[in-house]
């Protein structure tokens, strides 16, 4: 891994703030793009832009072949085992909606129950609660310990004749917790219930095969993921996918319709209702074709050695407290200082050219379950150094000597 050559790759990276380099650490809320990313996006705008499907024309069939070419591609990339599997929408979250909506019209009833965890982000909670309001489904929650892992006892407790549905994320965007998906895939099926795995932070950093998880639904972004934003993918078996029913109407879904009926298009494209961002497919593609240049193992090997050095530098800092030590966690620091607020933690990093997050990063339940409000979480990746964390270690320490 050349990190300087792979850091003039991302132009963002050589700017200023505030007059000093900027030091960009909120890699779990968007990565940076890679300036092939960029261009292809431009460059499709500029020379093939073109509705798709629909044109008979050729930038129409052009545009429409670099579409599900990057269809073609998120299936490679995630080892789906047919294009059909591959939805595309705006993102993870709206995936989530998507199941949730379309779980709810066909095997949830009153009564029946949901399987969530204590470190689910928002988009994993609220539209099951949404669901809750609709049509009486209950949530059970997964506990966890006081290192940050789930407790697999006490998750095998919560199944029970009336549970349906198993939602969880594979990497936890506060914590950095990795949690062992395949054993709770098989733990659900075993109970003969689908697990929707959400992979918005894990699918940047560890390699994933559908296939071998024997993941029913999974969901991720691209943004996350270096590629652009306002575009995302839902994986599904084709057998569950086949079940559900359309998430909205209109074009592109429909194969006939009339004003006495309307028959729907085969998949995947029964759930893209509309014109697609075909313009973000496309990033997103040369955006997987970045990183597996890169490699994901070297990209792992990589990023846990950066882990490992600030996690070091972080806890020698008088006063600071990490939250998130389980045994396999990904790239992701959240700490508090003495009694400072994240609030003002994070503004005066900021002041010194740093990007951190700070808040309840989308995960109120979890912050009530830690006993604490919020944090400062600084989350790497593979263009961060060991500088910028030493610069992190060095403008925290400022930060407390000025409170």
């Amino acid at each position: 891994m050349n990190i300087e050559k792979i850091r003039s790759d991302f132009p963002i990276l050589g700017r200023a703030v505030y007059g000093r380099p900027l030091v960009y650490l909120d890699n779990a809320a968007t990565t940076q793009k890679p300036r092939v990313v960029v261009e292809g996006i431009a460059e499709e705008y500029y020379s093939v832009n073109a509705n798709v499907h629909r044109g008979v024309h050729f930038l129409s069939q052009q545009a429409t072949a670099l579409h599900e070419a990057a269809r073609e591609r998120v299936r490679q990339f995630i080892g789906a085992r047919s294009i059909a599997e591959v939805v595309f929408t705006r993102g993870t979250t709206e995936s989530i909606n998507l199941l949730a909506f379309c779980l709810g019209e066909t095997i949830l009833q009153e009564g029946d129950e949901v399987i969530v965890s204590v470190m689910e982000h928002h988009s994993n909670i609220v539209p099951w609660q949404l669901l809750a309001t609709r049509k009486g489904i209950r949530l059970k929650v997964v506990p966890m310990n006081e290192a940050g892992e789930l407790q697999l006892d006490a998750y095998e407790q919560l199944f029970g004749p009336r549970t349906k549905v198993v939602s969880l994320t594979h990497v936890s965007n506060v914590l950095g917790t990795v949690n062992p998906v395949k054993k709770l895939i098989d733990t659900a099926h075993t109970h003969g219930v689908p697990v929707i795995l959400d992979a918005a932070q894990s699918i940047p950093h560890l390699s994933i095969d559908v296939g071998a998880l024997d993941v029913d639904f999974l969901v991720f972004s691209a943004h996350k993921i270096y590629g652009p934003t306002g575009i995302g993918v839902l994986y599904g078996k084709e057998s569950w996918l086949e079940r559900l029913p359309p998430y909205q109407g209109g074009g592109e879904m429909i194969k006939h319709v009339s004003f006495e009926g309307t028959t729907f298009n085969e998949l995947p494209f029964k759930f893209e209702a509309g014109t697609p961002d075909y313009i973000g497919t496309h990033g997103l593609a040369v955006a997987l074709d970045y990183i597996s240049a890169l490699g994901l193992e070297n990209i792992a090997a990589y990023e846990h050695q950066l882990l490992l050095y600030a996690t070091e530098r972080l806890t020698a800092i008088e006063g600071l407290r990490l939250y998130g030590e389980a045994a396999d966690k990904s790239s992701v620091l959240s700490f508090l200082v003495d009694d400072i607020h994240p609030f003002d933690m994070g503004t005066l990093l900021d002041r010194l050219g740093i990007a951190v997050r700070t808040g309840h990063h989308c995960a109120y339940p979890l912050m009530q379950r830690l006993g604490i409000e919020g944090t400062v979480r600084a989350s790497l990746t593979f263009y961060n150094t060991q500088a910028e964390i030493d610069a992190l270690a060095e403008g925290i320490e400022r930060v407390r000597r000025m409170f």
